[in-house]
């Protein structure tokens, strides 16, 4: 008996925002009876004709590589991290020969958010400020590292060298420390290890137009809409950021993963075993039980042990 069978609810949402064109992709890939999948998101910078095909350019080739790999299950979660990178380089690469064949989208680029989530075991490789987030127990934490200025910028605030109005609205906040642009990528997030999901997890990969949203908005939108599933959760952010009607509002992209785990622990097992052993030693009673039934002589000695008796003179 499996110790844990995990099930998967995802969903994704897009939307325009209030800009003239969409630079965001997003895509996720959850069979359903797999025990695996996989979400991808990417925000692409450049402008019309060059972040729109940025992000697709990214998001399609990191998702042909890892659909490819899938192909063994058990090599791929094995491999998992260096299938990842090798996702990412070769997205990186493919973005460069497509600058260098179109010298007219030179500084077109775009961030990486690639999730592979396996049985209870999440992992993943981002490179910009796309969040990932873990929805648990009612609190959002984002999981993977901020690639712009604005953890710095945070920093600032803590040492008392910035108030958080000054830092909220500082120019540099959304300028990025590391990008996918086909040079050398300086800064890339892809753990060794894999966080443990658990049941009732969601798993929110995001481009930065959701965090128009504080996070204290997103966890209760979350929260709210979490026993309808991942399209209504998904549903409830776009709807959530629409109702900002923020004139800066930027595109949006968010893929929304949902974990139901069915856990078999030890006592579990130990009943089911405890309960087999009485049908078991029922079965062996019922057995003895018809042995006994059968008609039994008596034994010889019984009738050596019996009293010896005269005969009776007949009456005259």
């Amino acid at each position: 008996m499996p110790q844990n069978e995990a099930k998967y609810d995802a969903a994704t949402a897009l939307i325009q925002g209030a800009r003239a064109y969409q630079e965001d992709a997003v895509i996720a890939d959850f069979p359903v009876g797999a025990d695996h999948g996989v979400a991808i998101i990417s925000d692409g910078m450049g402008g019309h004709a060059a972040g729109d095909i940025a992000s697709k350019i990214v998001m399609t080739e990191v998702f042909c590589e890892l659909k490819f790999q899938s192909a063994d299950v058990d090599e791929m979660r094995e491999n998992i991290r260096p299938t990842l990178l090798g996702a990412l380089d070769g997205a990186n690469a493919c973005l460069g020969g497509h600058i260098g064949e179109n010298p007219e989208v030179d500084g077109m680029g775009a961030t990486l958010v690639a999730v592979a989530v396996f049985g209870k075991e999440l992992f993943w490789a981002s490179v910009g400020d796309s969040p990932l987030f873990l929805f648990r127990g009612g609190k959002l934490e984002q999981i993977n590292e901020d690639h712009s200025m604005a953890p710095q910028i945070d920093q600032m605030v803590e040492a008392g060298m910035l108030d958080e109005q000054a830092a909220k609205n500082h120019p540099d906040r959304n300028a990025l420390t590391s990008v996918l642009t086909g040079d050398a990528v300086d800064r890339i997030d892809c753990p060794t290890e894999p966080l443990e999901l658990k049941n009732g997890d969601f798993i929110i990969a995001a481009s930065d137009g959701l965090q128009f949203l504080e996070n204290d908005a997103i966890a209760r939108t979350i929260s709210g809409n979490r026993s309808d599933g991942s399209a209504a959760i998904a549903q409830a952010l776009i709807d959530a950021i629409d109702s900002l009607d923020d004139p800066d509002q930027d595109n949006t992209s968010i893929a929304v993963i949902g974990i139901h785990m069915t856990e078999a622990d030890d006592d579990m097992e130990a009943a089911l075993r405890s309960a087999f052993d009485m049908f078991a030693s029922m079965e062996d009673d019922d057995d003895s039980t018809e042995d006994d039934d059968t008609p039994k002589t008596p034994s010889a000695s019984a009738d050596a042990d019996a009293p010896n008796k005269e005969p009776t003179e007949p009456a005259e």
